[in-house]
């Protein structure tokens, strides 16, 4: 048996870089992209206490992570087609044969992952170009071996950079949405929007978010990071349940329901304490409970199990969805794609992973079942924690020598009561300002401290919900049911 020479091998590598890279040229960074449907394998099969430990641990770097692995995986994948294709040249004794096996072997294997045979193309060429490259025959001389190694290289950063370019301008253009909305304009919402700038507070960063965040710094958390691209006109919603009759809505009859428009804010569960996955939109849509009625008109289901188009699914009680919002606008805007277009569900008061994007199907159980994050040892489909939040662009020194602490707090659908902030790390506590309730049940509210510093401080900031309860003290992790604990931050005089 043959083993491949060194400068075999570097070429079967290039030909598995250059082979991602033809398919994100073709595909951009979408779900016809090769990468995706092998990084959903390795994030769906990773184990839930590794998933655990790396949202806990590694934060958002873990989708890097998990990215960089699928990319191997592929690159190995495309380059033992290379390999193949060089041992079957020498089998047959002609670069022909090689060149076939190697190109139809990667074009099968694209499809296979992403049924685009057209699309399939970026990958295969360049294997077949590299395997091309592999079966010249071998010169005498080892300088003539590594020029050719150094060819193929400057070839393949070459193609990588032109790949990469094409497929992120490609990339661009799927992410733009261009469709007239019903509802999503007009004097209602910017009532609303006039409302939320009339009642933030003054504070003195220009960084810190207001009462309702901008659509391109609201949070993004998906199982996948490649989103779905769904065209409204092809959208449909299923409502089904084990009693009952089947209702089955498209996207117009949806929009052409009672329009309703609702300031709600989400949470992510995996959040850490004083993370960034908290954020508000005004959203656009219509209220859920005729539907549900609909398919269980007498209430005899008592579990639901939701499904989203990326392959998502979370199930808890129905009576939670009856206040529940299927929304297509967020800020008088068209739904963006990253956010769940075309349509998607809102659960006031509960965290963000109940709030299923690009939502397929709604099917109505009489027994409970677990959901995708159940099944990795999660438990956040409850009411959200009380929060006070004290970011890093909260802390400003005034003019005249004072400081400011500025931030939101949240509480879900039981509101915010009351924010105390501590400068002597518990102690003392102080009454924070908190800018006027917005008159929807779901949202958050700014707050406000200022104080003469002196020696360092520790700060320290708490919560009071509506219901007159404390934000709780002790700190824990956000796994399994979302963190708990006081934020603080040491400042120096």
């Amino acid at each position: 048996m043959r083993y491949p020479t060194r400068s075999e091998s570097i070429v079967a590598i290039l030909a598995g870089i250059t082979a991602v890279v033809g398919s994100f040229a073709m595909a951009g960074y979408t779900r016809s992209f090769v990468m995706q449907p092998v990084d959903d394998f390795v994030v769906n099969t990773t184990p839930g206490v590794i998933s655990q430990f790396m949202i806990e641990n590694v934060g958002q770097a873990a989708h890097h992570l998990h990215r960089a692995l699928s990319v191997l995986i592929l690159v190995g994948l495309f380059g033992v087609f290379a390999l193949g294709g060089f041992a079957v040249a020498r089998r047959f004794d002609t670069a022909v044969a090689g060149i076939g096996f190697a190109g139809l072997g990667s074009w099968a294997l694209t499809v296979a992952l992403t049924g685009e045979p057209v699309l399939a193309l970026g990958s295969s060429v360049p294997v077949a170009l590299f395997t091309a490259i592999g079966t010249v025959p071998q010169p005498i001389e080892p300088t003539s071996s590594r020029r050719r190694v150094l060819a193929a290289s400057a070839g393949a950063i070459g193609f990588v950079g032109l790949g990469l370019g094409a497929g992120s301008l490609l990339h661009e253009s799927e992410l733009e949405i261009d469709e007239q909305v019903p509802g999503i304009e007009g004097e209602a919402i910017e009532q609303q929007f006039q409302q939320a700038r009339n009642q933030e507070l003054d504070v003195a960063s220009d960084e810190l978010p207001g009462l309702v965040s901008t659509i391109d710094n609201f949070f993004r958390t998906s199982i996948s990071d490649f989103d779905p691209t769904i065209p409204s006109e092809d959208w449909t919603l299923t409502v089904t349940g084990e009693v009952g009759m089947d209702t089955e809505i498209g996207y117009e009859q949806l929009t052409e329901m009672p329009i309703e428009h609702r300031t709600m804010t989400l949470r992510c569960v995996g959040e850490s304490l004083n993370g960034k996955k908290l954020d508000t939109a005004i959203w656009t849509g219509t209220p859920i409970r005729s539907l549900l009625d609909s398919v269980d008109p007498d209430g005899e289901c008592g579990c639901v199990m939701l499904h989203g188009e990326d392959g998502y699914y979370v199930q808890f009680p129905v009576d939670v969805l009856e206040d529940g919002f299927l929304a297509w606008g967020m800020n008088g805007q068209p739904l963006p794609r990253k956010n769940g277009h075309p349509v998607r569900l809102l659960v006031p008061g509960h965290w963000g992973e109940t709030n299923v994007k690009w939502i397929e199907t709604i099917e109505l159980l009489e027994e409970p079942a677990d959901g995708y994050w159940e099944e990795r040892g999660w438990e956040g489909t409850g009411p959200v924690n009380t929060v006070a939040k004290l970011w890093e662009e909260g802390v400003t020194e005034l003019s005249n020598g004072r400081v400011e602490l500025a931030g939101h707090a949240y509480a879900g659908t039981r509101a915010i009561e009351s924010v105390e902030v501590s400068i002597d790390g518990g102690e003392t506590w102080n009454e924070a300002t908190l800018s006027v309730p917005l008159p929807d049940e779901d949202v958050w509210r700014m707050w406000r401290y200022e104080f003469e510093p002196a020696d360092s401080h520790e700060i320290v900031v708490r919560a009071t919900d509506g219901n007159g309860n404390l934000q709780e003290q002790r700190r824990s992790s956000p796994s399994p049911s979302g963190a708990t604990g006081w934020v603080k931050r040491t400042i120096n005089g």
